[in-house]
């Protein structure tokens, strides 16, 4: 295997069924070392992780997952994939892993990016779910959020789910593409794009939109506050998706949460700037 093939080979080898449906999942690193869980978002999958949880396996158990619904997880016509499922799912998987608990180090260092942030945040509030860490990457957590074209997908899943191949094809790489502001590989942004084409991808795409809006961060906004672990906030500088100001706010609301730029990255920050967002979940982590 070539050094450009292995950076970009990326399997997820084992299987767990959850109340969602069958979940693809991984783990890197010494089974004795400190546990480090990290979530993806929207429309992405466990993939974006894979060079920050290489870094991070050195000295971490890094344990990556693709939500139900995306990635090489399962996808189906009447399936739950909000963002209230996947929260539950989450915390099924801490359980299945044995990462709760009051055992020594079982508890685990947990860092989201997007969607993954509503989820991470969810299972903690919501479901008591307990965490050493804490690292929010570019994440959906304060209203307002979703622009017009992502509300206008939700609300018309069923008419863009008849898209030809082609249009739906060329729809989201130019949606994937746009999260990065330094632009992606070409092989990289058709490992992103694969999942969610083909009789199951391209119906999940517009289903997991249709299902998430505004009511699952409204659910838990308000709660911020009571979060009482060591928290780290960082943010793409070039995030054109959700911008830096509410990364700001957002560590604001967190009592004594850090804030860390990172200068060149759009949203998808682990594709523009992976060493620099390796050093600094290092550095929080410990």
């Amino acid at each position: 295997m070539t050094v450009a093939e292995w950076k970009t080979e990326w399997t997820l080898d084992r299987t767990y069924r959850s109340s969602s449906g069958e979940v693809r999942w991984a783990a890197l690193g010494a089974p004795d070392a400190p546990p480090v869980v990290l979530l993806h978002g929207t429309p992405f999958s466990s993939y974006v992780w894979r060079g920050v949880a290489r870094a991070l396996a050195d000295r971490h158990r890094v344990f990556v997952w693709d939500m139900p619904g995306y990635g090489a997880s399962e996808k189906r016509a009447d399936q739950d994939v909000s963002l209230a499922a996947q929260a539950r799912v989450f915390g099924e998987l801490l359980d299945a892993w044995g990462l709760t608990g009051a055992g020594a180090g079982a508890e685990p260092a947990v860092v989201a990016h997007d969607f993954g942030g509503c989820v991470a945040l969810r299972a903690h509030l919501l479901h008591g779910a307990r965490y050493r860490r804490l690292a929010l990457v570019d994440v959906v957590a304060l209203a307002p959020w979703g622009s017009p074209a992502y509300r206008l997908l939700g609300a018309n899943d069923k008419v863009f789910e008849q898209l030809p191949t082609a249009l739906h094809r060329a729809l989201v790489r130019e949606y994937v593409g746009s999260a990065s502001a330094v632009g992606l590989r070409d092989d990289v942004l058709e490992r992103l794009v694969e999942p969610w084409c083909g009789e199951a991808g391209q119906p999940a795409l517009y289903r997991q939109i249709a299902q998430n809006d505004q009511r699952f961060t409204d659910e838990v906004e308000g709660r911020y506050g009571e979060i009482r672990l060591p928290v780290l906030v960082c943010w793409g500088a070039a995030d054109a998706w959700i911008p830096v100001e509410r990364g700001r706010e957002l560590a604001s609301r967190i009592p004594g949460a850090r804030f860390r730029l990172i200068e060149g990255a759009g949203h998808l920050v682990q594709e523009d700037a992976p060493a620099e967002l390796a050093v600094a979940l290092s550095g929080f982590l410990g």
